[in-house]
């Protein structure tokens, strides 16, 4: 049915749980994963008189996002090959994770993405949003939710 599932990570620890669900599911379904971070861009801020100034610099701030990507994404493919699972990893950089996401899932050739809903509901689901709903909404490749 699935042969290549894109699993968005975030590093946090519902995304955790949901890549070992995927890998499970991968492994049941004989699929291979790759597994993907988005990398934030550097924050762009005007300061006035009198501001602070952030002194982490636009190359230090890609220098430590790049590390926080590959250490998340190893723990990931250390998994999937502890159980037998195909797998690879790409990042990207963007402050727009669902399309992101969606470019990734497109790129790499995924016929799903399996990714986690932080359970939002109601006003602060309507209001904050998620990415899991924005790539619902926007993908023309399936994707399996984890909840």
């Amino acid at each position: 049915m699935f042969k290549h599932i894109l699993v968005p990570s975030d590093g946090s620890q519902l995304s955790s749980d949901t890549a070992k669900r995927a890998i499970a599911f991968a492994k049941e379904t004989g699929a291979k994963v790759t597994f993907f971070f988005a990398k934030p861009d550097y924050p762009v801020a005007f300061y006035g008189e009198g501001a602070l100034i952030d002194p982490t610099t636009p190359d230090k701030f890609a220098e430590m996002a790049e590390q926080q990507a590959k250490e998340i994404l190893a723990g990931h493919e250390a998994a999937a090959k502890a159980e037998g699972v195909g797998c690879a990893s790409i990042s990207s950089v963007s402050d727009i994770p669902y399309e992101a996401i969606i470019a990734a899932a497109e790129d790499a050739g995924a016929d799903l993405i399996f990714m986690a809903s932080h359970g939002r509901r109601g006003i602060s689901g309507l209001l904050l949003g998620s990415e899991t709903q924005k790539v619902l909404t926007h993908s023309k490749i399936p994707v399996l939710v984890y909840r």
